[in-house]
């Protein structure tokens, strides 16, 4: 079983570490100017008024990158991650 997973959560090692770390660094401080969306975002979801769908799919937006940072983190790393079979 722990193979399994270890092969399903393999795809998180494919993308090198500088195209994930540019991509959280961008979508997490976007935009430049006034407060980023991330951070609005969140203190919406603190307070229980993140409701509208729009908001929903703006925080899984801005915070994906940083979740693929986290769980690349928590999960090894094999040589034959990035193989996907091909038939």
């Amino acid at each position: 079983m722990a193979a399994l997973i270890s092969r399903a959560l393999g795809w998180l090692h494919c993308p090198p570490w500088s195209l994930l770390i540019i991509a959280a660094i961008v979508l997490g401080l976007a935009p430049f100017t006034g407060e980023p969306h991330l951070i609005g975002k969140v203190r919406l979801l603190l307070q229980g008024e993140l409701v509208r769908p729009i908001d929903i799919v703006d925080l899984f937006w801005h915070a994906w990158p940083m979740a693929w940072l986290v769980l690349r983190l928590l999960t090894s790393s094999t040589a034959a991650s990035c193989r996907f079979p091909v038939r």
